[in-house]
């Protein structure tokens, strides 16, 4: 009887699986559905902004309009040509089936845009003529001029931007276009020197920046079309050596820039918090937008984590519209944009977070914005939260209802919820000649999946302190930003404290490894059985000497305990029970971060001699106990 009836499964599994390839419609033909037109579009100066335009092709043959979706970017809007299209459109491949004109721009200085080339252009609060612009004068001036020129064009424009576009469409926002009506900042960029790409608390982030100036360079000549670019070569797989053999920042412009980029220039001889960050730091113009916004943004992104929830606070505690949304997902960089999201590196959350994100969120957030579809109730905050691996929405981000809960690192690698009488210290020798690396594989370029790495290397290593609770009876949810407060002191006259909160799997997790990628995919970084698994949840550097400031660093006396106090970005992670909460801290994390010659100078003009070791001191347990305080959910 089971021989008889197994084919018949086979069958029906077969006839099964063909309806629902039948039922996915083919990829839409961008060129048969849709007309393009390129047009230069002058601005308020004079400067003509460059722009490719997809207008359906029912505009002109039943005289249909449509509002119109746009992001304006630094990375081109390839292919260029009126007879050369996009292969598709929009956020996702649901809006060119549902039909709006789309508008990809050149912003002002890059490719066949005019203008001067400018690494994210300073926002100018005070006009007082017309060569007063700015991204936000450039995308009201825009907009103007598609709304009167651009056939089959309605009055209603919806904005979105990924990174640095990203940047772009928040600068939209201010003093918008009346036009302008909806705008989803997605991963943006909103301060480099605050968490975003560049520093985070004071500390460079090397590998991806080294690796990202290599092409992104100001425009040579008057405005063209990208040139073929030809990829930098390490020479090595192993990124770890490449910069230990680099050497200091400084011989990154001897070695391999040459001075021939000026943006790298800038980031690297810019280490404090100055005029040249502050002036591109749109968030503090986010004050009283009118359009709808829903900031989109991933746990594990690498790059801008910092910006999205920084974007949306800001908005809400300033005179925020009706429509103000976070939505944080389970992603790396813009992964939400494609794929499926259902894992990054050996962690897997169980669903397709990203198709949910495309499909469930943002479509029903334009399509109601732009074309008045569906109920239009969104909450303040729609949120995956991991461990569990479920979404959640809130009225409030943080949710209202989070009470901050506090573990104090002790003796013995203990890490408990009560704050330890007995003052202890624990202490390790941090020698910058030999980092603590920040994944356990080869890696040239940034590992953008290390933000849920498997943390065993380093616990293992003398240069990592390591605390842990017991093992947990109930869930702990933790929603919000993470506050680390350390009591700690250094040989030397600077260095940096890392600190990782860390998930450990029991020792037997069940493995959720999907199978080998496809051949030309990234290949999964570290792949590592489960069981044990010490997930990072969130990690974060600090350079020492901008304690007290941002803006003005101060050296440390050797061995005299001082207070370091930040906030890592936001979780929403549930450390179920069966789980342990681990606490990692280290002072390096190479080549993710540059290293700390540990001697309080400009870091860019260290030489190799420059670097010494120094003996790192946390001070745990009594009255002046390091701790760190995140807000727990019941």
């Amino acid at each position: 009887m089971i021989r008889t009836f197994w084919p018949a499964i086979m069958i029906l599994t077969g006839v099964l699986a063909q309806a629902q390839q039948a039922s996915v419609p083919p990829p839409l033909n961008i060129r048969e559905n849709y007309s393009k037109f390129e047009y230069r579009i002058p601005a308020r100066d004079g400067v003509k902004l460059f722009v490719s335009v997809y207008i359906p092709k029912d505009v002109f043959t039943e005289a249909r309009t449509y509002p119109v979706m746009m992001t304006r970017t630094p990375y081109s809007v390839a292919p260029y040509g009126e007879d050369v299209y996009r292969g598709n459109l929009g956020p996702s491949e649901l809006f060119a089936r549902e039909k709006f004109i789309f508008v990809y721009a050149d912003v002002r200085g890059r490719y066949l845009s005019e203008g001067e080339p400018t690494q994210i252009k300073p926002h100018r609060a005070n006009k007082s003529n017309a060569k007063d612009t700015d991204e936000s004068t450039d995308t009201y001036d825009t907009i103007e001029w598609l709304i009167h020129h651009v056939p089959g064009c309605e009055s209603k424009v919806g904005m979105w931007g990924i990174s640095q576009p990203g940047f772009y469409a928040l600068a939209g926002m201010i003093d918008a276009h009346p036009a302008l009506v909806a705008v989803s900042p997605q991963a943006p960029v909103t301060d480099y020197y605050l968490g975003d790409d560049d520093y985070h608390n004071g500390a460079f982030m090397l590998a991806a920046n080294f690796g990202f100036y290599q092409n992104f360079k100001p425009r040579v000549g008057d405005p063209a079309t990208p040139q073929p670019s030809v990829p930098f070569g390490y020479g090595t797989p192993d990124g770890y050596q490449f910069f230990l053999d680099m050497g200091s920042l400084a011989n990154s412009e001897e070695k391999y820039f040459k001075h021939t980029n000026p943006f790298w220039s800038e980031v690297i001889n810019n280490t404090a918090y100055n005029s040249f960050w502050k002036s591109r730091s749109i968030w503090q113009y986010l004050k009283g937008i009118k359009p709808a916004v829903m900031t989109v943004g991933g746990w594990f992104d690498a790059e801008d984590l910092q910006g999205p929830l920084r974007t949306f606070g800001f908005i809400e505690r300033n005179n925020p519209p009706a429509t103000n949304m976070l939505v944080m997902g389970p992603w790396t960089h813009g992964a939400f944009s494609r794929g499926d999201g259902d894992r990054v590196g050996n962690v897997n959350f169980g669903s397709k977070t990203a198709l949910y994100f495309r499909e469930n969120i943002e479509f029903p957030f334009f399509v109601n914005k732009l074309k008045g579809k569906g109920e239009g109730k969104f909450p303040r905050a729609w949120v995956f939260e991991t461990g569990v691996n479920q979404w959640r929405k809130f009225d409030s981000w943080p949710p209202a209802t989070a009470k901050p809960v506090e573990l104090f690192p002790g003796e013995k690698g203990a890490l408990a919820w009560q704050r330890p009488n007995r003052a202890g210290v624990d202490e390790y020798i941090s020698d910058p000649n030999k980092p603590v690396p920040y994944v356990a594989t080869l890696a040239t370029n940034m590992r953008a999946d290390y933000m849920t790495g498997d943390q065993r290397f380093a616990a293992e290593r003398p240069d990592v302190l390591v605390y842990k609770t017991p093992v947990l009876d109930h869930d702990v949810a933790v929603f919000g930003p993470v506050s680390v407060d350390l009591k700690v002191s250094t040989s030397g006259t600077d260095s940096d404290f890392v600190v990782k909160l860390i998930d450990v799997y029991p020792g037997d997790y069940p493995d959720y490894n999907a199978p080998a990628p496809a051949a030309g995919a990234a290949p999964i970084a570290n792949v590592s059985p489960m069981g044990g698994y010490q997930q990072l949840v969130r990690g974060e550097p600090f350079r020492g000497k901008y304690r007290k400031s941002f803006e003005s660093p101060v050296p440390f006396k050797p061995d005299e305990p001082d207070r370091i106090t930040f906030k890592m970005p936001d979780v929403a992670h549930t450390f179920r029970a069966g789980h342990r909460i681990m606490m990692q801290i280290q002072s390096s994390w190479f080549p993710l971060t540059d290293r700390n010659p540990q001697k309080f100078m400009d870091i860019p003009k260290a030489l190799s001699g420059d670097f010494v070791s120094a003996t790192e001191k946390v001070y745990v347990g009594g009255p002046e106990a390091s701790r760190i305080i995140f807000p727990v959910l019941d």
